[in-house]
């Protein structure tokens, strides 16, 4: 059993002293919070963090030198942008303290800037991680845990073009078999938001944190 800190949206202070206090085994981002603060939160914790990029995240996708067009001075020679020590799994599947988690950041594109996708884009991006979850995989396991950013398709979205789910994500729960989503961007406003089941996934909006076991 793996007891997970998922974080999302919000800042709260009270994390950057308490997280050593609940007692998790891993800190799961899933965006839009300081590069800064999560690096906080996981050193307090002292545990593993695996992360996504949200859509007020800045791109973190890698570039080959020599590409185009050329990354910022900032982050030339310089350490990888997202928060030290973090593992980005948006688009990627890795395997952290036993679990298999699967990533895909960003949120349905309502204006210009990095991590935001059409309905068409993120599908291809989802039949790309399946794709990569398929490789190496153990014997009879998909994927643990799917961390996105966006919720999926009338599962705890909202009907505003920025906050729409994503119907691929509804496709990766047969084709994955994730037993746990984690999910933030739909902020619910005067609690937690309910938590939802579609097969054998659990769905769970973490905002502003939530702490579950897989």
């Amino acid at each position: 059993m793996v007891r997970i800190l998922a974080v999302s949206d919000v800042v709260e202070e009270g994390l950057r002293s308490s997280a050593r206090r609940l007692d998790a085994d891993l800190v799961v981002a899933c965006g839009d919070l300081p590069f800064d603060y999560l690096e906080h939160v996981m050193t307090v914790a002292n545990v593993p963090l695996v992360y996504v990029p949200g859509n007020h995240d800045p791109d973190l996708r890698r570039r080959r030198p020599g590409g185009w067009p050329p990354p910022p001075p900032e982050l030339r020679d310089a350490d990888p942008p997202g928060p030290l020590g973090g593992i980005n799994v948006d688009g990627r599947v890795v395997e952290e303290l036993g679990l298999r988690v699967a990533g895909l950041g960003g949120s349905h594109r309502y204006r210009e800037g990095p991590n935001q996708y059409t309905q068409h884009e993120m599908r291809r991006r989802a039949r790309a991680l399946v794709r990569r979850s398929r490789w190496r995989r153990p014997r009879g396991r998909m994927v643990d845990v799917l961390v996105t950013h966006a919720a999926s398709a009338g599962l705890g979205d909202d009907d505003d073009l920025a906050h729409v789910g994503f119907e691929a994500f509804r496709d990766l729960y047969p084709a994955l078999e994730p037993r746990l989503h984690l999910h933030g961007h739909v902020h619910p406003h005067g609690g937690s938001a309910p938590e939802r089941t579609v097969g054998r996934t659990r769905i769970v909006n973490v905002i502003p944190h939530r702490v579950v076991e897989v």
